[in-house]
């Protein structure tokens, strides 16, 4: 059965959905994009994802095709008519298909922006690296300085996954300076001494929403928590690791380029955190 998805004002089957050639999106990375989770057919953290969202459009000038609530009511109906019970629903938004390729900005008064949703069923909750942990490998990091803004631009990210899956390990850690930045579509954390430790706030990465709340969620079950910067030598030798991100929620790491943390299994931080931020996602989707 076709999914319906949803594009600049209507619901379409997929197979009938179309975006124009001269999009921006498609020509310049020109978009941004968020994905929230659903389950038992309720958005996760969905006032979280639209306050991000706002602030990715405000960074690169580019105006909304629809105001918060008109994007929950066309999330709420996806959920409806492709009866998701527990998945994601993608948004991107363009700049929109002007009449010929150029570089300058179209005038937003003639040019509309372009409005895409759609579905993707799976399972999240009892994922399998959610019980046995991953494994992820270290990579330099070659993306633009402007990571905070969660553009469609994730060529790297993408080669970055190849690298890992070449490597025969579930993701890589992107990595500059010596210093962990993030994961190819996560924020990167490890444990050590008790304390959780993940990089600060800043261009260098994405302002994740699972962040926050596995953070707030963090401090309110008295674990400590410190945002700075760490090495690759410091994640090898920490007592375990976990990314976080909407379709993973909290997901523990094993091992780092082949080196095992603590005994090789989740470490007891990280599967606290997934009960914790599962259970009470529950309660306050919507």
């Amino acid at each position: 059965m076709s999914r319906t998805v949803y594009v600049n004002g209507a619901f379409v089957p997929e197979d009938e959905a179309k975006v124009s050639i001269f999009d921006r999106g498609f020509l310049f990375a020109d978009g941004v994009y968020e994905v929230t989770s659903v389950l038992d057919g309720k958005l996760v953290d969905f006032a979280g994802h639209m306050k991000r969202l706002e602030r990715s459009l405000t960074e690169l000038d580019m105006p909304s095709p629809a105001s918060t609530e008109e994007l929950l009511q066309i999330h709420r109906e996806l959920v409806t008519r492709n009866g998701l019970g527990e998945g994601l629903i993608y948004l991107q938004i363009t700049r929109g298909a002007p009449a010929d390729r150029d570089f300058v900005f179209p005038d937003p008064e003639e040019t509309a922006p372009t409005l895409v949703l759609f579905t993707q069923t799976k399972g999240i909750v009892d994922s399998p690296g959610a019980a046995t942990g991953i494994t992820v490998i270290t990579i330099d990091d070659l993306r633009w300085g402007r990571r905070d803004i969660k553009t469609v631009q994730l060529l790297y990210p993408s080669m970055g996954k190849m690298m890992a899956k070449a490597a025969g390990a579930g993701d890589a850690w992107m990595v500059e300076d010596g210093e962990v930045t993030e994961g190819t579509s996560n924020n990167a954390y490890i444990v050590t001494g008790g304390k959780i430790v993940t990089r600060h706030l800043g261009n260098e990465i994405l302002h994740g929403i699972t962040r926050a709340a596995v953070l707030r969620f963090a401090r309110e079950a008295q674990m400590e928590v410190d945002e700075r910067p760490f090495t690759v030598e410091e994640a090898k030798a920490a007592d375990e690791a976990f990314v976080t991100s909407a379709s993973a929620f909290v997901t523990p790491v094993v091992a780092i380029d082949g080196v095992s943390l603590g005994d090789g299994t989740p470490g007891p931080v990280a599967r606290r955190l997934r009960e914790i931020y599962v259970d009470e996602m529950k309660k306050a989707a919507v």
